[in-house]
Parts: C-alpha cells; sequence; structure tokens
C-alpha cells in the first residue's frame, strides 16, 4: 500500500496542545503536513482561500483537527459553517477536546464528525491517541 499525504488542519488556540500535537507527530513518525489555525474563522480563511489568495491548505485529502473552545468562532459554530459550505462540507473533522459534555458531543455528531476525542492528561496518553488517529486514517479513503 502506498502511503498518501493528507494534509491536517489543527484548529487549537492552546499553545501547549499545539506543542503536544506536533510533539506526539514527530515521535510516532507522523510526516503529513500539518497546518495550524487558531480559531475557526481563521481555520474557514484557510480552507476557502480570501479574496484572490487560493486556499492555504491543498484542496484534496484535508482532515481537521478540531478543538471546541476558542476564541472568536468555537468548534461548534465553525463545524455549522464548514457543513454549510457546498465546497467544505464532506471533509472529515475530529473533535479532540476537553469538553465532556453531552450537549458538545451531540451537537458535534450532528455535524457529521468523523469522532470526538477527549484530550489526554498526559503526554504518553497523547502519543497514543496521535498514533491510533494515524493509523486510522491511514485505511480510511478520504474524498
Amino acid at each position: 500500500m502506498t502511503e498518501r499525504v493528507i494534509n491536517i488542519l489543527l484548529v487549537e488556540d492552546d499553545e501547549v496542545d499545539i506543542m503536544n500535537v506536533k510533539r506526539a507527530f514527530k515521535k510516532v513518525n507522523i510526516t503529513n503536513p500539518i497546518y495550524l489555525a487558531n480559531n475557526g474563522l481563521e481555520a474557514l480563511n484557510m480552507l476557502r482561500g480570501h479574496g484572490e489568495q487560493p486556499p492555504a491548505i491543498p484542496t484534496e485529502r484535508r482532515l481537521i483537527l478540531l478543538d471546541l473552545n476558542m476564541p472568536k468562532m468555537g468548534g461548534i459554530e465553525f463545524l455549522q459553517e464548514l457543513r454549510s459550505d457546498p465546497r467544505l462540507k464532506t471533509t472529515p473533522v475530529v473533535v479532540m477536546t476537553t469538553s465532556n459534555q453531552d450537549q458538545d458531543r451531540v451537537e458535534a455528531y450532528n455535524l457529521n464528525v468523523a469522532g470526538y476525542i477527549l484530550k489526554p492528561v498526559t503526554f504518553s496518553n497523547f502519543v497514543e491517541m496521535m498514533a491510533t488517529l494515524n493509523r486510522y486514517w491511514i485505511l480510511c479513503e478520504m474524498p
């Protein structure tokens, strides 16, 4: 099986979590390109492009890792906007959050997320979660 690049957009505002994702990717040899947006508005601009600028992320084989609690535009609001955009609505999203609220989980799944994962407390569990996600998205056929 040939490995195909997946363009990963991490939508996260917490610097420690950003660092943990990057460190975990390195530790388990995930070499897919990772793009960073600090909130939902920034993420939408990166996915759509801005004015005459093309999208900052290649339009093929995208995956979004999404935190829910962010300034300007939170994760649920971002998902609503993403799913209402005909060009972006099929983009797979995995929620990666500290929110253990049933309402957030239900809303996220109603907006067709591919998964809802609670952020692990320890770095070793974080690494294990990233390795598991990597194995999963390697097996998935993406649009």
